[in-house]
């Protein structure tokens, strides 16, 4: 059998098998059973599913290990021998036939800040699962249906350190964008970043809604897309199951379009069968996948929930200097001491100005950059959402920053300083991280065009020649001073030429070096970059506060034709009088200032809120005021931006937190009040045989911050024992979840107990698989499909 990449080269198209969960099911796996646990024991029977694909013309099986981490199988047992074993049965299967997929699946943990476990962390749990599948005979990696960008992430970075194997990834998406806000642009482009050699998506939808999401990957990477949709929506039947019934036929011809939209790769995921891939392979007999048309060549910068395309084709981007201590005492001391409420106020002051790219830097003496540095990266992940600039000269300082990243942030930099380029080219490949190439060799400084041209190839040289390839480069042309070299403006022009016209590689700049010693600096600078972005320059380094500096930039894009209509420059700059600026891109936003409680939870400002209630309670304020005028507002309208996909679970989980924080404080004051309100007791639970607990955690997290008990029984509980505790605690609500049709059943369990017992507890469910039909069907009051809702849900039942 050639190899997998080899076969990614060939013309035509390449078909995985279908879903698993089913077969199994209808073929001996209990409810809430481990499939992986289940393979084990009756390896027989994933046998013959492997084998029934094989004949329905499946080229790829995928593995029995989609939770094959130690994180879902538990403990006792050995993650690597289970691997091994699974891949070794496919294997035996696929022969010569078929590649094998080794099925790495979510672990159902965040990384930090949204999680408790590191990048590291979860890197060394997919790396003894990998070893697994690769002893087992594994063809290639596959992370499959993920919904967190730093997950998948850490799967690819796992995959790197074991082996050499083709890695390929699939998304899962709700909508445009995942669980954790990334969109499919956002996914592709950290992808293609990492090098991997399949992008694609799978499960969550049928074929019908999946079309839009794989036209938004095609558009933003070059490698091969693989889709995986499920056999349509899911349904109950009359006994409560939910079942997937889109048939065969309608799968395959409604499937064969993915072909027309670039797609090299085709399978099913929930509901479909060895009958769906045989149909669907017949349907797409002769096709050849259509040729893709990108978003325009582009270096490409990612944070979870925003895309920044760098390159001659898009608008200038704006790097913000701000967050460096060069000059700025208050932020030194800060930094120094390892806090950060100066540089998040710097973070908060230039996205507002339009800045879509925020450049970090802690360099500054008493400051140890190894560690001050990934902890603010971290802190700034949780804050903002645009993509970061990692700046440093040390090299232990930027990988550690880059262990706190999830997605695609810019490097600055890395010249030719001897075992600079050894030392960050393969951390930065390995990390998918864009770099700024910096034309410095050794103390003289390059000060003709040619000179830095000379420097700049040989560095590309040596980058690609370590693996690192060009999308990843862009160069920093090297501003002088024309107060002492008059000619350095024109070199840095012949030198963005020929990075653009010659080398295809995009450009960027430090604005304010060229006017250094004069006067009027604004006014050089404004004038230098106008002949600059004609010239090709993609990005450059400056303060944003500068109005003649954003004037400029919005004016040169609508004479470089790259803002249609002038539509940007007509919003920012409509209302603009001579000397009285406009608002330019980003200023008509709401003021960056936190002045009150509720723009404190609104906005996440964790590191300010406990002293914003200090200082309310100094003043005399009422505590139950505070939460019932404040906060709980406040919370409520983070609700309101999260349904309107404005927050995504990030911001929400933020603003969570700093609620949290300021109700740790309130609470003590509260309970001592004579007349204080009785809380709603809520006891929370994943119902037996049901190890995910994400959503269930976040829930608790939200009622919490709403004043209910809440009783968190953990994950896998049994309906007595949820039960009991309901009893127990005089519950006014039990909160059961469940995220696989397997094991939801289990909820109508805990629902018949509580009549049974006559319990006064109202039951609230809820869960990726759960739909109103379900919740009807066994008799609890009440559904939710995600955090918000459940709050709103909740407060409604204890009210009555």
């Amino acid at each position: 059998m050639p190899d997998f990449r080899k076969a990614l080269e060939r013309p035509g198209l390449l078909f995985f098998d279908g879903g698993y969960g089913t077969l199994l099911q209808s073929r001996g796996l209990p409810p809430g059973v481990s499939p992986e646990l289940f393979g084990l024991e009756r390896p027989d029977i994933v046998r013959r599913v492997h084998e029934d694909y094989v004949d329905a013309g499946a080229m790829i099986l995928t593995t029995n290990t989609f939770g094959g981490t130690r994180f879902k199988l538990g403990a006792g047992v050995d993650a690597t021998a289970l691997n091994r074993r699974m891949a070794a049965l496919a294997r035996d299967v696929a022969g010569d036939t078929a590649f094998v997929a080794g099925s790495v699946g979510p672990t159902g943990h965040f990384v930090k800040p949204l999680g408790p476990l590191t990048l590291r962390e979860l890197v060394d749990a997919f790396k003894e699962q990998i070893e697994g599948l690769v002893q087992g005979g594994a063809d290639l990696i596959l992370a499959e249906t993920h919904f967190d960008i730093a997950e998948a992430k850490a799967v690819v970075l796992a995959a790197r350190e074991v082996c050499d194997l083709p890695v390929a990834v699939s998304m899962t998406f709700e909508g445009d964008a995942c669980l954790t806000g990334s969109s499919p642009a956002v996914f592709a482009s950290t992808m293609e970043n990492l090098g991997v050699d399949v992008v694609g998506t799978n499960c969550s939808a049928g074929p019908e809604q999946m079309v839009e999401t794989v036209r938004r990957l095609a558009e933003n990477c070059t490698a091969p897309i693989q889709v995986e949709p499920n056999a349509g929506l899911p349904q109950l039947d009359e006994f409560n199951n939910t079942v997937f019934r889109m048939g065969p036929e309608a799968f395959a011809e409604t499937s064969r379009a993915f072909v027309g939209l670039g797609a090299k790769i085709l399978g099913g995921c929930c509901g479909t069968t060895p009958e769906h891939i045989k149909l669907l392979r017949a349907a797409c007999d002769g096709l050849q996948p259509a040729s893709r048309s990108e978003n325009g060549p582009a270096l490409r910068l990612t944070a979870r929930s925003s895309l920044v395309l760098v390159g001659p084709s898009h608008p200038s981007l704006l790097i913000g200097e701000r967050i460096n201590p060069t000059g700025k005492k208050a932020l030194s001391q800060e930094l120094a001491a390892g806090k950060f409420s100066e540089a998040l106020r710097f973070a908060d002051e230039q996205t507002q100005a339009g800045c879509r790219v925020l450049d970090v830097n802690v360099g500054a003496a008493m400051v140890e950059e190894a560690v001050v540095l990934p902890n603010l990266v971290e802190t700034l992940v949780s804050r903002v959402q645009t993509p970061l600039c990692i700046d440093s000269a040390d090299a232990d300082a930027v990988e550690a920053a880059l262990w706190r990243y999830p997605a695609s942030p810019l490097v600055n930099s890395i010249s030719g300083e001897p075992g600079r380029m050894e030392r960050l080219g393969p951390v930065v490949r390995a990390f998918g991280a864009p770099f700024i190439l910096l034309p410095l060799v050794g103390r003289k400084l390059p000060a003709t065009a040619s000179e830095r041209i000379e420097v700049i190839e040989k560095l590309v040289a040596q980058a690609e020649a370590m693996g690192v390839p060009r999308r990843l480069i862009l160069v920093d042309v090297l501003a002088l001073t024309v107060s002492s070299k008059p000619e350095a403006a024109l070199h840095c022009l012949e030198t963005i030429r020929h990075c653009r016209d010659r080398l295809g590689l995009p450009t960027v700049v430090g604005l304010s070096n060229i006017s250094f010693g004069l006067p009027a600096r604004e006014l050089v600078n404004a004038a230098f970059l106008t002949m600059a972005m004609a010239a090709g320059l993609s990005a450059f380094i400056a303060n944003p506060n500068s109005a003649r500096m954003r004037e400029t930039m919005a004016a040169t894009e609508v004479l470089l034709n790259r803002d249609p209509q002038a539509a940007n420059f007509i919003q920012g700059y409509a209302d603009w009088k001579p000397n009285a600026g406009g608002s330019g891109p980003g200023r008509a936003a709401a003021p960056t200032s936190v002045d009150n409680l509720r723009e404190a939870v609104v906005k996440g400002a964790k590191d300010r809120i406990l002293s914003m209630v200090e200082a309310e309670l100094e003043r005399g304020a009422d505590p139950l005021a505070l939460v019932d005028n404040d906060l709980i507002p406040a919370i409520i309208e983070v609700g309101e931006l999260y349904e309107r996909k404005e927050y995504f679970l990030p911001q929400l989980l933020l603003s969570a937190e700093t609620l949290q924080t300021a109700f740790s404080r309130l609470k003590p004051l509260l309970e001592a009040q004579p007349n204080a309100k009785k809380k709603a007791v809520v006891v929370m639970a994943t119902v037996e045989g049901d190890i995910h607990d994400i959503g269930k955690n976040i829930v608790c997290l939200m009622l919490r911050n709403q004043g209910f008990e809440v009783t968190d029984l953990g994950k896998d509980v049994a309906a007595d024992r949820i039960v009991d505790e309901a009893e127990k605690l005089d519950a006014d609500i039990i909160g059961l979840s469940a995220l696989m049709t397997t094991t939801m059943v289990r909820m109508k369990d805990t629902v018949d107990l509580v009549r049974e017992k006559g319990l006064h507890a109202k039951i609230l469910i809820g869960g990726a698989v759960v739909t109103e039909q379900f919740c009807e069907s066994i008799g609890a009051h009440g559904y939710a499909t995600d955090a918000v809702s459940a709050v709103k849900l909740a407060t409604k039942l204890a009210k009555g």
